[in-house]
């Protein structure tokens, strides 16, 4: 990192630590298209082959996917890897980054800053509405593609015929955003990456990690968060598509499903028994929460209890709950 003095350096720490209290990382590794009470109801029945369409987390992309996505297809399913704005085809890369220069790198701007879940969920609904006239289509959100799920989930309803959480955050109205879930009780064991923090999150507009540290201790830390059950060699093929930048208004914004919306649409929660940044006690809470507001549609649970953060380096597990869910309707 880079040096400052010791007044500006307790100003920044303090700065950091506030803003990644609630800032939800959930970083999703690597893997492309940019009533209360009453039972589950679903889409009117479509025809076609069913769509898949992945939503990846914080710091990622579209082809954090590809493992899945590729198993998926082999059993006859179309699938779209969603790109959120500015990420994968369309990524920004500091080119203080770039030289490794993290002087410049904390002050460079960001043209995420002022992205929130507006852009996200616009950009996943956009993509339901076409997908969803060629057939049923399931909506599956990894990690902070999560709250993307909540809000497409409310927005059009009657064009889910399945919503999934993978390890990802499901907002409620004691949890409201992303931030709330990290900063719960439940996640007080989770990682945080607050020493890998570049620059001022709230100046910048951005959460800014630096991916390409050689620096032994913080690539410990960020294996821990991310995979720690990976041969090395695998992790450093997910870090090397990792993105430097989230906007902070992601993780603030709002994204509790209604529940005459999307609360009657049937769904699914993959549950990974060894995440250490959306802990798994976390998890059961956001489950909790969400089955007592639509008592007569809960979530179906499926435990990965090795798993970490970004699920078992072999995709077949989860492609095979996922192929389940073309058929399921509550």
């Amino acid at each position: 990192m880079f040096m400052m003095d010791d007044t500006n350096e307790a100003r920044k720490g303090a700065t950091r630590r506030a803003a990644l209290r609630g800032l939800g990382l959930a970083v999703g590794g690597m893997g492309l298209a940019t009533g209360l009470g009453t039972p589950p109801a679903a889409a009117a029945p479509r025809r076609g082959l069913t769509t898949y369409v992945l939503v990846h987390g914080t710091h990622s992309a579209g082809a954090f996917w590809m493992p899945i996505a590729r198993e998926l297809g082999l059993r006859g399913h179309r699938v779209v890897m969603v790109d959120q704005p500015r990420h994968g085809a369309e990524a920004f890369v500091a080119e203080s980054y770039q030289r490794q220069d993290l002087t410049a790198m904390a002050v460079e701007p960001s043209p995420l800053k002022g992205l929130g879940l507006d852009d996200y969920e616009a950009r996943v609904t956009g993509i339901v509405r076409q997908a969803a006239r060629n057939g049923p289509v399931v909506l599956v959100g990894h990690s902070l593609g999560g709250v993307s799920v909540s809000r497409v989930g409310d927005a059009v309803p009657h064009l889910l015929h399945h919503i999934c959480y993978m390890a990802a955050f499901c907002p409620s109205r004691v949890l409201p955003s992303a931030d709330a879930c990290t900063a719960a009780p439940e996640n007080e064991n989770a990682v945080s990456p607050v020493e890998l923090t570049v620059g001022d999150p709230d100046r910048l507009g951005v959460l800014r990690l630096n991916f390409r540290t050689g620096v032994r201790g913080e690539l410990a830390l960020l294996k821990e968060m991310i995979c720690a059950d990976y041969p090395d060699a695998d992790f450093r093929r997910i870090l090397a598509g990792m993105q430097t930048d989230e906007p902070v208004a992601a993780y603030a914004g709002r994204a509790v499903g209604r529940p005459g919306d999307w609360g009657r649409i049937p769904r699914t929660y993959l549950r990974f028994g060894r995440d250490r940044t959306i802990a798994t006690a976390l998890q059961d809470r956001m489950i909790a929460e969400a089955d007592a507001s639509t008592p007569g549609n809960s979530f179906r649970v499926h435990d990965f209890p090795e798993a970490s953060h970004v699920g078992p380096l072999d995709p077949t597990p989860v492609a095979d709950v996922l192929d389940t869910l073309a058929g399921q309707r509550g």
